[in-house]
């Protein structure tokens, strides 16, 4: 069974526009992903507005991209079957507060930098974490294009270092996998989200 959680944040991209970030107002379960009923979202445009395009969309079984309709305040799964999942949550995982500080490789293209950021990891799992930050320019989101992080996380048994490959990135959160973790750092994040 697959479940989409009520306040699971979605994505709809869509050909000539920005990406319409999307908020499900209702848990929503079906077997299969192409058997969701239409999910009730929280969408800032107009209630007319009709939209097609590809929906990042977020469940139990993982992250999957699948062809959508957005209208009326309902999202549509659209087509036979979807995309695939691309990032499994079968990691132990554990959510909370955890603040966090380091620095972000940024690729332009142009040029790659360095970026102080700070903020708080709100989920971490035995294979990677969801970060909220921002850097020090004020800005209130992060720097866009962040190829890696390295972290130093305040966790209950002390500090966390890790490396961290961006998965997806989007406005001041991140979220990634551990390109590399300090080996006590690994077992004891290991004991604390499997102590649940």
């Amino acid at each position: 069974m697959i479940t989409v959680a009520a306040g699971s944040t979605l994505t709809l991209r869509c050909q000539g526009i920005e990406a319409i970030p999307l908020v499900c107002l209702a848990d929503v379960k079906a077997p299969f992903i192409a058997d969701l009923p239409p999910l009730p979202v929280l969408s800032l445009d107009e209630p007319g507005v009709r939209r097609y395009g590809i929906l990042e969309l977020t469940s139990s079984a993982g992250v999957a991209w699948v062809e959508a309709e957005l209208r009326g305040g309902l999202m549509t799964v659209l087509g036979d079957s979807p995309t695939g999942i691309v990032q499994r949550r079968n990691s132990p995982r554990r959510p909370g507060v955890y603040p966090a500080k380091g620095t972000a490789q940024v690729d332009t293209g142009a040029e790659q930098r360095l970026v102080a950021i700070a903020g708080h990891v709100q989920d971490v799992s035995t294979s990677g974490l969801l970060l909220q930050a921002t850097a020090d320019d004020d800005r209130p989101h992060l720097p866009s294009a962040i190829l890696r992080t390295l972290l130093h996380v305040t966790m209950p048994w002390g500090e966390m270092t890790a490396a961290v490959t961006t998965v997806d990135q989007r406005s001041d959160q991140l979220r990634g996998t551990f390109e590399w973790i300090d080996a006590g750092d690994a077992k004891a994040l290991s004991d604390f989200v499997l102590s649940r």
